[in-house]
């Protein structure tokens, strides 16, 4: 009993001392000016230019117009201002979508991701699916962040950005159990979003908005851009 009582204070000290450094940074948390610009304010930027652009009806329409390069270099253009990819993921995507093949099959899959209904594993696990068919030169488009940076850009009400290493290293500062595992899966993708409603369970007071502050938050406990 000793021994259990022990390891859930460790967690619980673990998690204090990741809630302050995150307020360490951004004194004010999730509305801390300082948070706004250096993490919040431009995935803010592109979740509206991308909603302005693709959202239900108008991604529809591209559709049935079979504007499907319209679709793919839209969303792209719209991540491409953001730092969200490394350079060499955003170049692997252009190049998948390249060809008018590539383009349907990407438009196609991410509007039944994000506006079809059914349950969120199975859309996710066909989204997955389409990706690993795209076109490939040099660089693998079936990674982490190039499976969940569109969807979150488009809706972080339900949706999450997960980098691996910086999560993994978040998780263990955490001690949250996550499970993760290379190639995209379901399994991974729904621990992420329980170590995020951990995070919201246990930052409440600083009322957090969305998946935005919470995978922000992550960041902040991973990235060596924040030293402890």
């Amino acid at each position: 009993m000793k021994l259990i009582v022990t390891t859930r204070n460790s967690v619980v000290i673990a998690r204090k001392h990741c809630i302050q450094k995150f307020l360490h940074y951004f004194r004010n948390g999730f509305r801390d000016e300082k948070y706004l610009a250096w993490e919040r304010q431009y995935k803010s930027d592109a979740h509206i230019q991308f909603q302005q652009k693709l959202n239900r009806k108008s991604f529809k329409e591209l559709l049935v117009a079979k504007a499907f390069e319209e679709i793919a270099q839209a969303a792209i253009r719209i991540e491409s201002k953001t730092n969200l990819l490394f350079s060499f993921e955003k170049m692997a995507i252009r190049d998948a979508v390249k060809s008018s093949e590539g383009a349907k099959l990407f438009a196609s899959a991410l509007f039944d991701y994000l506006y079809t209904g059914g349950a969120m594993q199975k859309r996710f696990e066909n989204f997955t699916e389409t990706i690993s068919q795209l076109p490939r030169r040099q660089t693998r488009v079936l990674t982490w962040p190039l499976i969940t940076v569109f969807s979150f850009i488009a809706d972080p009400e339900k949706h999450i950005f997960l980098k691996p290493k910086v999560t993994q290293k978040a998780a263990e500062k955490y001690k949250f159990d996550f499970d993760y595992i290379s190639p995209p899966n379901w399994d991974t993708y729904e621990s992420l979003i329980a170590f995020a409603e951990q995070i919201r369970t246990d930052t409440k007071h600083l009322y957090p908005r969305d998946y935005i502050d919470l995978q922000s938050f992550i960041w902040v406990m991973g990235s060596d851009e924040y030293p402890d």
